[in-house]
């Protein structure tokens, strides 16, 4: 016996269904749909969101009108300081680089890393070779930074670094932290190349003075108790002139060069100011103050020699 035709007009049996797929990972079947576009997405693609998962692209939709957090001077927020950590990592990477040179600080016969890149002004090698930034050796002014004469000296400077440097990073974020340390380094090295053109001289000290100089006036500007680090300025300050063989050019350089730049992050252009306009006055001072810098440097034959 046949069955009857189903009567005219009745649905078929429903078949298989397609498996439903990530929009972005074709190949990989899902039973998640993203919460805001609806479209089927895979593990690798979902975002955990208040509700359910959102899709990459919609979170980055999302992110899009969200204004990031900046901090009081106009700097990005920091998770952690990439910059202090990084500097602190090149100062060792120098150090150990010494390791295999012979370099006496404060004798005659200098020799490998110390010999070629410690700030100098001017200076006649053994062979009648005249070096420093005067001959066009332009990088000492800031190679001479990560280069120490001794462990204890690079374990000072970079106590001192940790110590300032993840709270100023902190405050200010990490481009203007590092513009900070740079024009610190760099102010050392001009006021060395300037009083004391003919002194060889190693050591991060002018970039530490820097910080110091900086969280004094930031520090002040939220109020903070500065005493002890008032004290520990003055302890150091103490030392650059009575112990021999320090570069007080270096120390007062940056000193003066964090204050100024100190400044210009904490009071300038205004607390009403909007963080883009903050932003290229910083951006523009700071560039100004290098600009100064250069000048400087470009006039030190003049200026040293007459």
């Amino acid at each position: 016996m046949t069955a009857p035709p189903p009567p005219s007009g009745a649905a078929p049996e429903p078949g298989p269904t397609a498996p439903r797929t990530c929009y972005r990972h074709p190949d990989r079947e899902t039973g998640v749909s993203c919460t805001r576009c609806e479209r089927p997405i895979c593990p690798d693609c979902m975002v955990e969101a208040s509700v359910g998962f959102q899709c990459p692209r919609c979170v980055a939709e999302g992110n899009r009108g969200v204004r990031r957090a900046r901090t009081p001077f106009g700097g990005r927020t920091v998770a952690k300081p990439y910059v202090t950590w990084t500097l602190l990592g090149l100062m060792a990477a120098g150090f150990i680089a010494q390791l295999g040179t012979s370099d006496p600080i404060g004798q005659a016969g200098y020799s490998g890393l110390i010999r070629e890149f410690a700030m100098l002004g001017f200076g006649r090698w053994e062979d009648g070779t005249l070096r420093g930034v005067m001959t066009g050796e332009w990088y000492r002014l800031i190679t001479a930074a990560f280069l120490h004469g001794s462990i204890f000296h690079l374990l000072f400077n970079g106590y001192a670094l940790y110590v300032l440097g993840t709270q100023l990073e902190r405050w200010l974020g990490h481009g203007r932290f590092l513009a900070l340390w740079v024009v610190g380094a760099l102010s050392g090295s001009v006021l060395s190349l300037l009083a004391a053109p003919t002194q060889l001289s190693v050591g991060a000290s002018g970039a530490i003075f820097a910080l110091f100089g900086a969280v004094l006036v930031i520090g002040k500007r939220l109020g903070l108790d500065l005493r002890m680090v008032l004290v520990l300025m003055g302890v150091n300050l103490v030392l650059t002139f009575v112990v021999p063989n320090i570069s007080w050019t270096a120390h007062i350089g940056g000193l003066v060069a964090g204050l100024a730049v100190g400044a210009v992050f904490a009071y300038l252009p205004g607390r009403q100011a909007k963080a883009s306009s903050r932003t290229l006055t910083h951006a523009l001072l700071v560039a100004a103050l290098v600009a100064l810098l250069a000048v400087l440097v470009a006039a030190a034959p003049v200026i040293v020699l007459g």
